[in-house]
């Protein structure tokens, strides 16, 4: 394939925005939540997990701990207990009961609203805060980079390699700030609907024009 131009790479990155959004008009995070605070808890649950478990979970967490400062003074015990199917619960639940701490002691129990606020949080990366700052506030800070970003997002050449900083670098550069949010939401879509990791299906794909198929195996 030969070199892109970066011009030519960022309309190419603008059309396949337009594709998706056509593919996946009701795109959107998909852990349930009701608040900003929700949100935060259900994410950093996500970690090594499925959002489909993380929701089965939550479904009951929420009607327990309605509050930052009912996770900030849960038994520890107890609420690893709450959260163990959803993997590495022990370090999950040290995360939530600390950060829920930080915000009844910080900011009044309220979710902040910037990245330096959230990433001061315990347990909160930049990805988490992005998720947050996006859904729940819709603010575009950055774009989320989970597998399926890193993995399209390669396989769609328009990143390199699995370092999550310099790929959130490059799609900022490549996607138009009002898409960023949303942006992670389509490749996502895309990755669970219709391009998989071994067996993409390329002949039904929506940006099948627009890719060149990194990394894809022919039959």
């Amino acid at each position: 394939m030969p070199r892109e131009s970066t011009v030519a790479k960022k309309e190419r990155a603008e059309k396949i925005c337009a594709a998706l959004q056509r593919a996946y008009p009701d795109a959107h995070c998909e852990l349930n939540f009701s608040n900003a605070l929700q949100l935060l808890v259900a994410t950093i649950l996500s970690a090594q997990c499925t959002d489909k478990r993380v929701n089965l979970v939550t479904a009951e967490l929420f009607k327990k701990y309605r509050a930052a400062k009912d996770f900030a003074d849960a038994n520890i015990s107890e609420l690893e207990k709450d959260i163990r199917s959803t993997g590495f619960y022990k370090n999950k639940a040290k995360n939530i009961k600390s950060c829920c701490a930080a915000l009844v002691e910080k900011f009044g129990g309220e979710v902040p609203r910037t990245m330096e606020e959230l990433h001061s949080l315990a347990g909160v990366g930049r990805k988490t805060a992005n998720v947050v700052l996006g859904n729940a506030f819709g603010i575009n800070v950055g774009v989320v980079v989970d597998t399926h970003v890193t993995r399209l997002g390669n396989r769609l050449g328009l990143v390199k390699g699995t370092d999550a900083v310099k790929i959130e670098q490059e799609l900022m550069k490549l996607v138009p700030q009002n898409d960023w949010m949303l942006f992670s939401h389509w490749l996502i879509w895309h990755g669970r609907r219709r391009c998989s990791a071994r067996k993409p299906d390329c002949a039904n794909c929506e940006i099948q024009n627009l890719c060149p198929q990194i990394g894809v195996k022919s039959e």
